[in-house]
C-alpha cells in the first residue's frame, strides 16, 4: 500500500508543478557571491554539512529559497540569507547554480554495495522504493517535479536531510530533533517523510555515501 501511495504522490507532484519564469544566470553570479562562504565557489561546497548547489535544478532551488523565506523549511541561517531576496533574486541565483558543473565526491567502499542496492532497487521488504525512481539512475533528478539532483552531493548533508525527513515522518521522536517537511509532494506526511521513516541509520548512511560517489 505504501508503494501505491508513493506512486500517486509522484504523479501528483509532476502534474501540479507550476511553470517557472526564467532567471538570469549572469545576474545570479553576482547575487550568489555571499553564498560561497558555505556553498563553495561555483556551488561546490567543501564543508560536509552544507549542500553542493552546482548543477542543481532551477525549480528545486527556487522552491527551497521560497520555503526558507516563508518558514516552510526551518533553518535560521538561511532564513537570514533570504530575508531580503526578491523572487527575481531567487530565480537568478537558481539559474546561476543550475548552470554550474557539480563535482563528484567519493563513496565509502564499505558502504557501496548496500547503498547502490537501496538507491537502484530499494527494499520492498521494508517498503522502501528505489531512490532512482525519482532522482534518476545517475542522480540527475527531475527538475520539472522539483526532485533534486543528487549526484556528487556531500554525504553528510544527505544523511542529515534524510534523518530530518525521518524525524518528521515518525510520530515517536522527540521535538528536540530537526524535522523537515517541505518535500515536493505537498502531502502530510510527504513522500520523503514516508520513505525516510522506514530507514535505519545504516541504510541512510549507505545511500548517502553512494549518492556522493555518483557522477551525472
Amino acid at each position: 500500500m505504501k508503494f501505491a501511495k508513493l506512486f500517486v504522490l509522484l504523479a501528483a507532484a509532476v502534474v501540479a508543478t507550476p511553470a517557472m519564469a526564467a532567471g538570469d544566470a549572469e545576474a545570479g553570479e553576482a547575487k550568489a557571491a555571499p553564498c560561497a562562504a558555505c556553498h563553495g565557489q561555483g556551488g561546490n561546497a567543501t564543508i560536509a554539512m552544507y549542500p553542493k548547489l552546482a548543477g542543481q535544478g532551477e525549480a528545486y532551488l527556487v522552491k527551497q529559497l521560497q520555503d526558507f523565506k516563508s518558514g516552510a523549511r526551518d533553518n535560521a541561517i538561511m532564513a537570514g540569507q533570504v530575508a531580503g531576496m526578491s523572487e527575481q533574486d531567487m530565480q537568478d541565483i537558481a539559474a546561476y547554480y543550475a548552470a554550474q558543473e557539480a563535482e563528484a565526491g567519493q563513496a565509502n567502499p564499505d558502504l557501496v554495495e548496500l547503498g547502490e542496492r537501496l538507491y537502484r532497487g530499494g527494499d520492498a521488504g521494508n517498503n522502501l522504493p528505489a531512490c532512482s525512481g525519482c532522482h534518476g539512475p545517475a542522480g540527475q533528478g527531475i527538475d520539472a517535479a522539483q526532485y533534486p539532483h543528487l549526484a556528487g552531493q556531500n554525504a553528510q548533508y544527505v544523511e542529515d536531510q534524510l534523518k530530518a525527513f525521518r524525524a518528521a515522518g515518525r510520530n515517536d521522536l522527540g521535538d528536540n530533533l530537526i524535522k523537515r517537511t517541505n518535500d515536493a509532494s505537498g502531502e502530510e506526511p510527504g513522500m520523503m517523510q514516508t520513505i525516510a521513516a522506514e530507514m535505519s541509520d545504516t541504510q541512510i548512511k549507505a545511500v548517502a555515501s553512494f549518492i556522493s560517489g555518483l557522477s551525472k
